[in-house]
């Protein structure tokens, strides 16, 4: 199945690819962001600082360092205003400029987050819905893709919501 909806650690994932829901600074944060840069080691920061941050909505790519994958996605995603200020578009951007880079890179898997559920505070049940929508719409063919949940919480909410996705 293209995609598939896990419950696990993003930074144990195999993958070409996995992402980070980074901040503007891509220079480590909290949750996942925090997890990835302390999984990959030292390296991962020394190459973000060489990339002058990234807007909300788009991503940048480095290597995965220490981690299982061969390459970091970093992108960051929308904080939640209320839903009239643009979010869902800067959120639906996050995947497909990540999607993009992957295919430029020739990966055939990438491992997602639930990008801005978390601190950022976007509705989990929408953030599940436009992750799932748009990856679906824009995975390049042939590549799989993993959208790895932290909590049972949110894997239980993917479950009601896609359980044609989830393992059960």
């Amino acid at each position: 199945m293209p995609l598939s909806i896990i419950k696990g650690d993003i930074t144990k994932i195999k993958a070409d690819a996995i992402v980070n829901a980074a901040n503007e600074t891509l220079l480590g944060g909290g949750g996942v962001d925090g997890c990835i840069h302390r999984a990959a080691g030292p390296g991962l920061l020394r190459e973000c600082r060489t990339l002058g941050g990234c807007p909300t909505g788009e991503a940048k790519i480095t290597g995965g360092y220490d981690l299982p994958a061969r390459y970091v996605i970093h992108t960051v995603g929308p904080v939640w205003r209320g839903g009239g200020r643009g979010e869902r578009e800067k959120l639906v951007s996050c995947y497909v400029s990540s999607l993009a880079l992957a295919r430029n890179r020739g990966c055939r898997s990438i491992a997602f987050p639930l990008v801005s559920a978390g601190v950022y505070g976007y509705p989990k049940a929408e953030a599940l819905a436009v992750a799932v929508e748009t990856i679906r719409e824009n995975l390049p063919e042939n590549t799989d893709a993993l959208l790895v949940l932290y909590s049972d919480e949110l894997y239980s909410l993917a479950g009601e919501l896609f359980p044609d996705l989830t393992a059960g």
